[in-house]
């Protein structure tokens, strides 16, 4: 049998066909889901719906993964944990610890920018080169000044909902040491529990999925 951690890998990177146990148990091959040039994903959120429209030709590594992402229900009852006022709200982190885990180790070769960081923009988060996986944020102003030419790439935009993003939930603020909110990394070793106890006045992505 197939080690869990491989056969989830591989169904998140959307390749099962290259992903066959043994003979007996070998399952009819299946083509991956082509990853549409322009797509839209609705998200519906505690303070109400965003739809953001992502372009392949913006970031095709990005894109593609932010799909797989979506289509496995990944951001479902995922939190706005790092919310900064006039800056970002940034989301990502899975209240399931396992499914997040897993997903969180596949790092992306970066994507060329194309696209700047504009009001209204979404983006992954980075740590450095090659460094993108789950999480990602909406530019809540104009940052091309501070982010662009330093990894920040956009795979898309809000068409639907700006007034929504506006009034995602900033009380908390940036994490320690510039802020007195939740730190990710507690976030992952802790679970939604922290968050629940110590934060409870987060918004949440209710759902994500395609729509277009």
């Amino acid at each position: 049998m197939m080690p869990m951690r491989s056969f989830f890998l591989c169904a998140a990177l959307l390749t099962l066909a290259g992903c066959g146990g043994s003979k007996q148990a070998e399952q009819p091959k299946r083509e991956a889901p082509k990853v549409p040039e322009v797509y839209k994903v609705k998200m519906v959120t505690t303070k109400g719906d965003i739809v953001v429209e992502v372009r392949r030709a913006w970031a095709p590594r990005g894109a593609d993964h932010f799909y797989g992402l979506v289509r496995d229900k990944f951001y479902d009852g995922v939190k706005f944990h790092r919310v900064i006022r006039n800056f970002a709200a940034q989301f990502g982190i899975s209240p399931d610890m396992k499914r997040d885990e897993l997903w969180r180790s596949i790092k992306l070769p970066d994507d060329p920018a194309k696209e700047k960081n504009l009001k209204g923009t979404l983006t992954y988060a980075i740590s450095g080169e090659n460094s993108r996986s789950t999480q990602l944020f909406f530019n809540l102003r104009d940052n091309t000044a501070t982010l662009d030419g330093k990894g920040f790439v956009p795979i898309g935009k809000v068409v639907e909902g700006l007034d929504v993003m506006e009034q995602i939930t900033f009380v908390y603020g940036d994490h320690h040491p510039r802020g007195t909110g939740p730190h990710p990394q507690l976030i992952q070793t802790k679970g939604y529990n922290y968050l629940e106890r110590e934060f409870p006045r987060l918004d949440t992505i209710k759902s994500a999925s395609i729509v277009d």
